[in-house]
């Protein structure tokens, strides 16, 4: 690209090289990498486990069903939430022995209290 003052055609070292914008380079390696789908059952095993908490282990059962369908589906078709499955599961088990562990408590001391009341008031 000459100049068209210069009479002679010389290229002028300190001019700028080009006036247009480097070409663009398209790299075609395909889009960015598809994320699995989250397991609608995970998700609500993790939930019902959570709620299993406040509701008196009622959702906790609820969770281990839904952690166990969830991971046979994972493993099947692919899906993500496995981690979900899994702690959905471990919060339904240990809600759940939790809640039949305080019931066992509780009717264990009502039982002992009524033994103890029969007990005192018979006669001899």
């Amino acid at each position: 690209m000459s100049n068209p003052y210069d009479p002679y055609g010389q290229h002028d070292p300190y001019a700028q090289y080009s006036q247009q914008p480097p070409p663009v380079q398209h790299h075609y390696y395909g889009g960015p990498p598809a994320v699995a789908p989250t397991n609608g059952m995970a998700t609500a095993s993790l939930v019902c486990g959570l709620i299993g908490f406040v509701a008196c282990g009622l959702t906790s059962i609820l969770a281990i069903i839904f952690g166990h369908v969830a991971q046979s589906q994972i493993k099947r078709t692919g899906e993500g939430g496995s981690g979900m499955a899994v702690a959905g599961l471990i919060l339904g088990y240990i809600v759940s022995v939790g809640w039949i562990l305080f019931w066992l408590f509780y009717i264990g001391l009502f039982a002992a209290m009524g033994l103890a009341g029969a007990g005192s008031s018979s006669t001899y």
